[in-house]
């Protein structure tokens, strides 16, 4: 049939065609607190209401702080006033709200997953770029803006036009200390935080095929910093048994018509794809970013490129001010780089398998004096999952603060921050100027190589610990 699983999907839902443009529907929609109350106020103001309210979800996750004890009252200027409109406009509209407090709270990427509400073949969308991170499932998941939040509660429906699909294929086995985020960070350095730009992403391969399910989000997580439209990787039977019996999905009879439905979503083999990248998977090191851009990333034992060596006005431009904003001088290692803190958190990396190593790795070890380290689960579940089986007690002793499920230091908005100008390796997924914070230089790196960098207060190659 020559389709790729990206066309598939996209003609499953197109509802008409005109020009270029095609009118999709959607299956379920997230909002959350920082934008959710001005889509849904405004729906309200005009007078319409939310067309199926029972298919649309949101939590409480961007500005919310983390600290235990919390409550509406943030750090963050104004935090409280959108955290009330958003609560009672969900509530108004009878939307499923995940509150502060609820035990199905988290970070909308992270639980849309963790509760089954994001299921293989459906379209969701939510006021949030990194919504592709779902892609990971087999689902057509992309981040919107407010007034398409808005058409989107109204109509269950977007107007769009179809992106381009290319096709990244891992092979071969991945390096000790290689994770999913060096893969994704390792595409983004060697074909430019552009190279996906105008394209639906599609990883496959038989490292993808290896990797297990929440890896995989990491992945797709990442594909809107290499510039795509958004990321996916076929369903598979790891993707099945992560699904089996989550609060939102189907039950009984409807899981195995489900299930028959699900198989059959993958790309043929002899689907055309406008682009193809093809990567040897143990060619990759551990990755960290040195610059002020996911695509300005080495591997861990590689030196800062010299910006006089590119030939490239703009580019030699932008590597310049990258450096100059970084501190940072050309030919310097980026293994032994001192920090002052380490963040292991959001939506790329906070999944129960992500502290599970991090554990692992820290266990009866100390976080490096002056290096202040800290770690947000992904979601209560998680947080609570992770009290269970121990990890906060490890990550505590460890010199760790433990905190409740949110966004919080990975985007910096007027909340909390990490001491002005300090120097940050972080398993978050962007490293512009000021993202953590005023003057905050942030580097980006996998759970383990952000914890072994915690514990000997300078950026490490897990390798060696």
């Amino acid at each position: 049939m020559h389709k790729t699983l990206f066309t598939k999907l996209w003609d499953q839902h197109e509802i008409l065609k005109r020009g270029s443009m095609s009118l999709l529907y959607i299956d379920r929609i997230f909002l959350h607190e920082r934008t959710g109350s001005v889509s849904l106020k405004e729906l309200e103001l005009k007078g319409r209401e939310v067309k199926n309210p029972e298919q649309v979800f949101c939590t409480m996750d961007h500005i919310i702080d983390t600290f235990p004890g919390r409550n509406d009252n943030t750090i963050m200027p104004s935090g409280r006033d959108f955290i009330v409109a958003t609560r009672n406009a969900a509530n108004k509209a009878k939307i499923n709200l995940f509150d502060i407090g609820n035990d199905k709270q988290g970070i909308v990427h992270v639980i849309s997953a963790e509760q089954g509400i994001t299921l293989p073949g459906l379209t969701q969308v939510c006021p949030d770029s990194h919504t592709c991170t779902l892609g990971a499932l087999g689902a057509l998941a992309w981040g919107i803006g407010s007034s398409e939040g808005e058409h989107a509660l109204a109509t269950k429906t977007l107007s769009l036009k179809k992106p381009k699909i290319m096709r990244a294929r891992f092979e071969g086995q991945l390096n000790k200390g290689v994770t999913s985020k060096d893969m994704i960070l390792y595409l983004i350095g060697n074909y430019t935080a552009s190279g996906g730009v105008g394209h639906a992403i599609e990883f496959s391969g038989d490292t993808i095929n290896s990797l297990e399910q929440e890896a995989r989000f990491t992945l797709c997580n990442m594909s809107v910093e290499f510039g795509c439209f958004t990321g996916l990787i076929a369903p598979d039977q790891k993707t099945f048994d992560f699904i089996y019996g989550r609060p939102f999905a189907p039950k009984g009879d409807d899981f195995e018509k489900a299930l028959t439905y699900w198989k059959g979503l993958y790309s043929d083999e002899d689907a055309i794809y406008d682009k193809e990248i093809y990567v040897k998977s143990n060619d990759i090191d551990p990755q960290v970013s040195w610059g002020t851009s996911p695509g300005q990333v080495i591997s861990i034992n590689s030196v800062i490129p010299d910006p006089d060596k590119i030939s490239d006005l703009s580019l030699k431009s932008s590597h310049s001010k990258a450096l100059e904003y970084m501190d940072l001088k050309p030919g310097q290692s980026m293994d032994g780089i001192s920090i002052d803190a380490a963040f292991i958190g959001s939506c790329t990396n906070s999944r129960i398998s992500d502290l599970r190593d991090v554990a692992k790795l820290v266990r009866g070890r100390k976080v490096s004096p002056g290096v202040k380290a800290i770690i947000v689960p992904g979601s209560t579940q998680i947080k609570n999952q992770s009290e269970t089986e121990g990890l906060d007690r490890i990550f505590k002793e460890a010199g760790f603060e433990w905190r409740e499920s949110g966004c919080s230091m990975c985007f910096y908005v007027g909340g909390e921050s990490f001491k002005d100008g300090s120097r940050v390796v972080s398993s978050t997924n962007r490293n512009f100027e000021n993202r953590q914070g005023p003057g905050i230089k942030t580097h980006l790196a996998s759970p383990i190589t952000v914890a072994a960098s915690a514990l000997k207060g300078k950026i490490t190659d897990v390798r060696r610990v």
